[in-house]
């Protein structure tokens, strides 16, 4: 008798925990985005508020009726995966948007860098590429250098760590450019295999023979 209660109380506990999984768990399309959980995710329409009703513009100045809609702006600018959803570096490129490099003078051109930084990291994770290019496109070379990093190879310790917590990259990315969450960005260097490496030393050692 013993026996039998203990099974039924086991085999109703499992027909109680699939009746409420069956509940709980939404069907497939509900799941398929990854993000659909994740209640700190707006969904789509609640996107780039207006300006009277995104918590930044006093919604009873008469003038923030002036200001122009950022979905009526952003409409026509590359989609971008998060932060306003706009992919800004390809607006730039493809001349979608005109920024003013300085503030004073509407003449002035930008100082473009175009060259690359490789910081190698250990681990599995590709390697970090920065480029100077899209970043020397807005800002001049003051408002990273000196007081943010060194420009001094090997001068400048980098963690993701310090990075999360707003200091280094963490100083824009995250709060005026897309956030680090984002890492194929930044981690777009596949580390080279040591079957590559030695292909590569014997090809490389062919053509000097």
């Amino acid at each position: 008798m013993k026996i039998i209660y203990t099974h039924f109380l086991l085999y109703g506990s499992m027909l109680i925990m699939l009746v409420v999984a069956s509940v709980i768990i939404p069907d497939n399309a509900l799941y398929a985005d990854p993000n659909a959980f994740n209640r700190l995710m707006k969904p789509p329409s609640e996107r780039n508020p207006s300006p009277a009703q995104d918590g930044i513009h006093d919604p009873e100045s008469a003038g923030v009726s002036s200001l122009q809609k950022p979905r009526q702006s952003f409409g026509a600018l590359p989609k971008g995966k998060s932060g306003n959803y706009v992919d800004w570096v390809k607006a730039l490129e493809g001349g979608d948007i005109a920024p003013r490099y300085d503030r004073d003078d509407p003449a002035a051109e930008p100082v473009i860098m175009d060259l690359n930084i490789v910081r190698e990291v250990k681990g599995s994770m590709p390697n970090v590429v920065y480029p100077h290019k899209q970043h020397t496109e807005w800002l001049d070379c003051s408002n990273c250098h000196p007081a943010i990093f060194i420009p001094q190879k090997g001068a400048n310790n980098i963690s993701m760590a310090s990075i999360l917590l707003g200091e280094q990259c963490g100083v824009c990315h995250g709060k005026v450019a897309f956030p680090v969450s984002e890492c194929r960005r930044c981690h777009s260097q596949v580390k080279q295999t040591t079957a590559s490496m030695d292909k590569k030393a014997s090809a490389q050692k062919e053509v000097t023979q």
